[in-house]
């Protein structure tokens, strides 16, 4: 039995600790899940083992009831939303850790977008804004069934509960400009925002007003009169002019 001070312990320690691949895998699903360690990989993992053994041992026995426990096993998975209702047995050995870190509290949270990220819906379930059925759960790792995931809300005993609470007030704001924005693309992608076409006229009508003030016209570019006797092309240039021009140069009174 053990001491009830001391329960036993839900997970073990993997034998190779410090392996580079493993490392790198249990920190992208601490960061990917918002887990606090890596205590609770352990614990799913544990979990997971579990549910294999007891599905290998009842796929190598044949009885009535071994049939009894493949149904009930079945059934348990469906309801928490971890194998389908077409599934058998022997699905359960294709069942990852992401599978189960899918079902967990913390995550439906966030992907009901209860909470802005997957810490943000921890804290909430820690500190008891989180309730299925009006019932508080502050287990993070709580197995979600799927009967009651459709049934997750905030508290009532929590200040979150009020709509016109400010966390709340500004979520509601940012998912109704999300909206606008996907429906107003799904129309025509080229429709211009009203708001920007109302501030460009306005800008219009003020330089307008400055301009009547002011009393004065844009400048215009100076133009320089040019004799068409001064211009000379360079084909019009005849080889007897240029013959006579490098004879004047090689004149001896022009050399140094």
């Amino acid at each position: 039995m053990g001491s009830p001070k001391k329960p036993r312990k839900k997970y073990k320690k993997p034998l190779v600790v410090w392996q580079r691949e493993l490392i790198d895998e249990q920190k992208e699903l601490i960061k990917e899940y918002g887990l606090k360690n890596k205590k609770e990989i352990w614990r799913t993992e544990g979990f997971l083992k579990q549910i294999r053994d007891q599905a290998k041992k009842l796929i190598a026995t044949e009885s009535e009831q071994s049939q009894k426990e493949k149904e009930q096993l079945v059934t348990k998975l469906v309801g928490l939303g971890l194998l389908k209702s077409s599934s058998k047995i022997e699905d359960i050995l294709t069942l990852t850790i992401k599978d189960i870190l899918e079902r967990r509290l913390q995550t439906v949270v966030q992907k009901k977008d209860i909470s802005k990220s997957i810490k943000q819906s921890r804290q909430f379930i820690v500190h008891g804004h989180i309730g299925i059925k009006e019932e508080k759960i502050n287990v993070p790792s709580y197995l979600v069934p799927v009967e009651l995931e459709n049934k997750i809300t905030f508290n009532p005993a929590s200040k979150l509960s009020n709509e016109q609470h400010p966390e709340r007030v500004k979520e509601k704001s940012k998912k109704e400009m999300s909206e606008k924005k996907e429906k107003r693309d799904e129309t025509d992608i080229f429709v211009k925002d009203p708001s920007e076409e109302k501030v460009k006229a306005e800008v219009e009508k003020v330089a307008k007003e400055a301009e009547k003030k002011a009393g004065t016209k844009p400048l215009e570019k100076p133009t320089i009169p040019i004799k068409k006797e001064e211009i000379q092309k360079v084909d019009e240039i005849t080889p007897t002019e240029n013959k006579t021009r490098e004879n004047e140069d090689k004149s001896p009174g022009k050399e140094n």
